[in-house]
């Protein structure tokens, strides 16, 4: 597999953090703020998919991402901070409903993420602690070695 294709995911996972963050804050509509973000920057066209599959995903899923999220945080999740909200939400997104893509990359994203954008230098490991945890959880047989996942 070329780089390219997790560059992509990677970069639209970072504008859909922005997006999740802005929509959180907001409560704009998830088009607006598609078409905000696909106006102010240069999205290619499989970023921009990537990028409006996780907007509209975590919104569309949202209580049942906030459920299983719920079962591992330490507070309700409307408590935590709103960027590590939204990395919990894009992160317990890709878990639960893109399983073709590895648990461990999944995690390793989120923590990047977090490190970049996280309240505190500890963010990370807070992303970390509760993804992991879910993980174990929805992702049993992946990380138990039963059911080997392709990057």
């Amino acid at each position: 597999m070329n780089k390219k294709p997790k560059a992509t995911r990677t970069g639209a996972r970072r504008r859909a953090l922005q997006a999740l963050y802005q929509w959180q804050v907001t409560g704009f509509p998830p088009a607006e703020i598609e078409r905000q973000f696909v106006e102010e920057h240069d999205l290619g066209e499989a970023q921009r998919e990537y990028f409006a599959e996780l907007l509209y995903g975590v919104v569309a899923h949202r209580a049942t991402i906030d459920e299983a999220l719920g079962r591992f945080a330490d507070r309700a999740v409307e408590e935590i901070d709103p960027i590590e909200r939204a990395i919990l939400r894009l992160g317990a997104y890709e878990l639960l409903y893109r399983k073709e893509i590895p648990y461990r990359a999944v995690l390793n994203e989120a923590i990047n993420l977090a490190k970049a954008f996280g309240a505190t230098h500890k963010s990370y490991k807070y992303v970390n602690g509760v993804l992991d945890k879910l993980a174990h959880q929805v992702r049993a047989e992946e990380i138990s070695g039963l059911q080997p996942h392709s990057a």
